[in-house]
């Protein structure tokens, strides 16, 4: 028998400069090759993954809201051993933001974060800084503030803002290198070409993506370039990823699926 595979998404949710629904349809016909595929939205989840061999969580939107349901999602899966990719065991945004206060004690390459008005003095100095939920995601909440308003700032995270050249991201299958895509102007975060990645750059994304110790999964290595010429980590997702499949070439996009179906085969059996 194939393998039966749920695939959950919010075909509805409005992403600025992304169609969730045009990706994952797509990504669902080239499943279908392999999968007996259905499609259901995150609130219904929890109710009917008992049916499936295998749960691939994609673009589904925050789930900040919808928290109290994904918490529950999440425990029923555990608690049931379903196989959901990418695993639920990942560290980062799957987790919250914590990653990026253990990243940048650990003295990683990360934009420096913090979470308490006494720990500012550890950030770098800057003309704006950055502050955002714990828990928030697709900029939700996010806001700029001048050093003098963060002493007002609680149980919020804090960066300084930084100037970049561009921004990167690597896209991995389990631990494995797909392909990377760049975004030329710093104002439009959406507006992705094809980029070359260097030795250096693929060492320095692999960082993140072991430190997670994700061994089934998506995941996607955000950075920026500083305008000193360094990468700094800016988010680790590795919940829901839009992978952004209709900036590649056609034959990238066809490595990318079958890295996944590879994957999601191996899980199942």
């Amino acid at each position: 028998m194939r393998p039966r595979l749920l695939l959950v998404t919010d075909l509805g949710y409005a992403a600025a400069g992304r169609t969730y629904r045009d990706e994952d349809i797509d990504l669902a016909g080239r499943l279908r090759a392999d999968f007996d595929v259905a499609m259901c939205h995150p609130l219904d989840a929890a109710a009917v993954m008992r049916g499936f061999d295998l749960v691939l969580v994609r673009n589904t939107g925050p789930v900040l809201h919808y928290a109290e349901q994904y918490a529950a999602f999440r425990r029923q899966a555990l608690d049931a051993g379903t196989r959901v990719f990418t695993q639920l065991t990942g560290k980062a945004d799957m987790a919250g933001k914590q990653y990026l206060l253990d990243l940048t004690s650990a003295g990683y390459p990360v934009i420096p974060t913090v979470d308490r008005a006494e720990d500012v003095g550890r950030l770098p100095a800057a003309d704006e800084y950055v502050v955002k939920p714990k828990f928030g995601a697709d900029s939700v909440g996010l806001r700029f503030v001048s050093r003098s308003e963060l002493g007002a700032v609680t149980d919020q995270l804090v960066q300084p803002r930084i100037r970049f050249r561009y921004e990167v991201s690597f896209y991995f299958v389990d631990r494995d290198f797909q392909y990377a895509l760049h975004a030329p102007d710093p104002g439009s975060r959406w507006g992705l070409v094809p980029y070359a990645a260097t030795a250096a750059d693929l060492a320095f994304a692999q960082r993140f993506v072991d430190w997670n110790d994700v061994d089934h999964g998506i995941q996607r290595v955000d950075a920026c370039r500083t305008e000193d010429g360094d990468l700094l980590l800016v988010e680790l997702e590795d919940l829901n990823p839009f992978l952004s499949l209709d900036r590649v070439p056609p034959a990238t996009r066809d490595a990318f699926v079958a890295a996944l179906t590879a994957s999601l085969l191996r899980m199942a059996r």
